[in-house]
């Protein structure tokens, strides 16, 4: 890592453990040296004994990711694992600002030196900017090791367990970007200061969103309305309100019906996407439906999703209308689906960070929540009124076309732009700029 040049207003840092971390400081990148995301489990120069705790920890999460596929012993490691880093109800409200088991675990490892070489390496480049990581670790071992510039950690859920937070809030140096008002209200539970808290909303990609008048957004949203009401239903009801906030809307979209299935990080949910084949095959075949398969950088899922639509027999619709989106590395990756999503009209997902993907006007289904932070992410979606939870993949053909013939996706996909925050990035960006200045 050498010497920031002028232009670069913070480091970005997160950790490639899932997507998820990763996919919240994609948006970010511009704000960084050489408009690179720094990974603190894997940096140049990394000692052997971190770079060795770091991976037993990523084999870690993906074993748990897919430990619920495991007769009785997965499903126990799974919820012993949720345990740990589980939110608490909400209400009553109440005062949760003691360390629990898990923050004096990170405690005892920042102590062992966790974290101490990255946070060294960043100290000696002159000028010393702001740290942004979409990690806790980072920004934990950032305010240990008294790191002397800004500290700010962008959360990507919609609520967080007591690990985000350090052994003593009040005094902490740490600042959070917060993506919903009950991340807002829960870091005041745990201790941590308001004037500590910035409510940005999540860093979407610009190049889905455009400039502050959403310029992207809009234009995609209307293509997208024109596929996810093909009866009229929703138009009928609220098409006042669509021109309102888009204008017209054309009567005929630039591109076929297609929904985005995304597999996280560990594989675990391919075999829904297979289902999703399977139902669907009859109008892939006719190119009635496009399917785009999000496998992410996993050479395995890519060729498993290949063999899979072979033995379907969808082989001569690979690249046409069925698609799976793979790429060498995680930068190019993210590029592809930012790209992919102009033209997607349904995004398909476990509740994730991609949860937050809605604001650009995504209807969301939602595959079976993995843990307490998809959890309260599927609570949200369905608060919104943007994300519904999946029926039986097989039978794909039948209840998604009666919501689509319903309107409820265009709702959906109407609910997710009125509701979601879209300019957390912009936001973001300026907090930092106006704290340097």
């Amino acid at each position: 890592m050498t010497s920031p040049p002028a232009d670069a207003i913070a480091w970005v840092v997160a950790v490639n453990m899932g997507y998820g971390h990763q996919r919240t400081a994609y948006p970010l990148r511009s704000l960084a040296p050489d408009g690179a995301v720094l990974l603190a489990n894997d940096y140049p120069g990394m000692p052997d004994r971190e770079r060795a705790h770091w991976e037993r920890l990523r084999r870690f999460y993906e074993f748990i990711s897919n430990a619920q596929r495991l007769p009785v012993v997965g499903d126990f490691a799974f919820r012993a694992f949720d345990t740990i880093q589980r939110i608490l109800h909400f209400y009553p409200k109440r005062d949760l600002s003691d360390p629990d088991w898990s923050v004096r675990k990170i405690h005892s490892q920042l102590h062992g030196g966790l974290g101490r070489d990255l946070i060294d390496t960043l100290r000696k480049r002159s000028p010393v900017l702001p740290i942004v990581t979409s990690f806790y670790l980072p920004a934990l071992a950032a305010e240990y090791y008294e790191y002397p510039g800004e500290i700010y950690c962008a959360i990507c859920d919609t609520d967080i367990a007591r690990a985000w937070v350090p052994v003593d809030p009040r005094s902490s140096r740490i600042k959070y970007f917060a993506p919903t008002r009950r991340v807002v209200e829960r870091l005041g539970l745990y201790g941590v200061r308001r004037e500590s808290v910035f409510l940005t909303g999540y860093p979407l990609p610009m190049e889905n969103v455009g400039s502050e008048d959403l310029e992207v957004l809009k234009a995609d949203l209307s293509q997208r309305l024109a596929n996810l009401d093909p009866k009229g239903a929703y138009f009928e009801r609220y098409g006042s309100l669509v021109r309102d906030k888009l204008g017209e809307v054309p009567g005929y979209s630039d591109h076929p019906l297609t929904i985005l299935f995304s597999i996280g990080g560990a594989g675990a949910q391919k075999d829904i996407g297979v289902g999703i084949l399977r139902s669907l095959e009859e109008k892939v075949r006719r190119a009635e439906v496009k399917i785009i398969l999000s496998a992410g950088i996993k050479t395995w899922v890519r060729d498993y999703l290949r063999q899979k639509a072979v033995e379907i027999g969808l082989a001569e619709q690979l690249g046409h209308s069925v698609k799976i989106l793979w790429a060498d590395d995680v930068d190019d990756y993210f590029r592809r689906f930012t790209l992919a999503l102009r033209k997607t009209d349904v995004l398909w997902t476990k509740p994730s960070e991609l949860s937050f993907y809605t604001a650009l006007g995504l209807p969301v289904v939602m595959a079976p929540p993995l843990g307490s932070q998809e959890q309260a992410n599927k609570e949200w979606l369905l608060q919104l009124g943007s994300g519904i939870a999946q029926e039986d993949q097989a039978y794909t053909s039948e209840w998604f076309f009666d919501l689509l013939e319903s309107g409820w996706f265009a709702e959906a996909a109407m609910q997710g732009f009125v509701e979601g925050d879209k300019l957390g990035s912009l936001s973001i960006k300026r907090i930092i700029e106006r704290n340097r200045a």
